[in-house]
C-alpha cells in the first residue's frame, strides 16, 4: 500500500508552522473549544515512544483550587530565579513573562510513567530517560497540532517537580515534565519572546551542524 505523497507546497506550509510555532506567554481569555484540544491530545499519542511504551500522562487541570496553587508555585520559583541573577541580567529577567498560569483558559500538566512496563523495557534499560524523551516528542506535536488550529501552547517549567506529582495527585512514581499553558494567543508573531526581550538572541545554525 502506498503512503500519501506530500507535495512542495505542503512542505512549504510545514516550514511556516515551525516558523510560528512559538512559546506563547500572553493568553486572549476566549475559550478554546474542548474538541479541538481533545483531538490535538488523542493525535499527540501517536508520537514516537521508546519501546511504544506511551508513557504520556496528560492532566488537565480544571479546578480553580489546583491552578491557584499552581500560580503559588510559579511565582515562588520565579522570585528563586530572579535572585539568582544580578545586575543587568536581573533586571532584563524581571521584565520576562515567563508564565500565562493566570490567564490561559486550558491548562494540562504533562506527566512520564517512567515506571510503565508497557513496551516490555524495550530500549529503555540503557537510557531510562528515553521515556521522558518520549513525552517530549508528545508535546511537541501537540504544540504543532494546536498551532494549525491558531491555538498557542506556552510550556512553564519554573515549577517543582516533587510538588507538582502531589498537587495533581498523580502516581507518586510518575515525572513531572512540564505545565502547559493553552489558549488563543493575544498577538501573532514568528520571533521568539526572548529574542525580542534581548535575553537571548538565536545562534547561527553552523554552531550546531557538525560533521566526524
Amino acid at each position: 500500500m502506498p503512503g500519501p505523497v506530500f507535495d512542495q507546497d505542503f512542505r512549504d506550509k510545514l516550514f511556516d508552522l515551525s516558523k510560528w510555532r512559538r512559546d506563547v506567554r500572553h493568553f486572549k481569555p476566549d475559550p478554546v473549544d474542548e474538541k479541538i484540544i481533545l483531538d490535538c491530545l488523542e493525535e499527540a499519542t501517536h508520537a514516537p515512544s521508546v519501546g511504544n511504551s506511551q508513557p504520556w500522562r496528560f492532566v488537565v487541570v480544571e479546578d480553580p483550587e489546583k491552578r491557584a496553587r499552581l500560580a503559588e508555585y510559579f511565582e515562588a520559583e520565579n522570585d528563586k530565579a530572579l535572585k539568582s541573577y544580578s545586575g543587568d541580567r536581573a533586571g532584563k529577567y524581571a521584565k520576562l513573562k515567563l508564565a500565562g498560569i493566570r490567564e490561559a483558559p486550558v491548562q494540562i500538566s504533562v506527566f512520564a510513567d517512567t515506571e510503565t512496563n508497557v513496551g516490555y523495557q524495550l530500549g529503555s534499560r540503557t537510557m531510562p530517560q528515553a521515556k521522558i524523551y518520549s513525552v517530549v516528542a508528545a508535546i511537541q506535536v501537540l504544540w504543532f497540532l494546536l498551532r494549525s488550529y491558531g491555538v498557542g501552547l506556552g510550556w512553564v517549567s519554573i515549577l517543582p517537580p516533587e510538588k507538582m506529582v502531589e498537587l495533581m495527585e498523580v502516581d507518586p512514581g510518575w515525572t513531572f515534565v512540564g505545565h502547559l499553558c493553552i489558549g488563543y494567543p493575544k498577538f501573532e508573531t514568528d520571533v521568539p519572546d526572548l529574542v525580542q526581550m534581548k535575553w537571548q538572541d538565536r545562534l547561527d545554525f553552523d554552531q550546531f551542524y557538525i560533521r566526524r
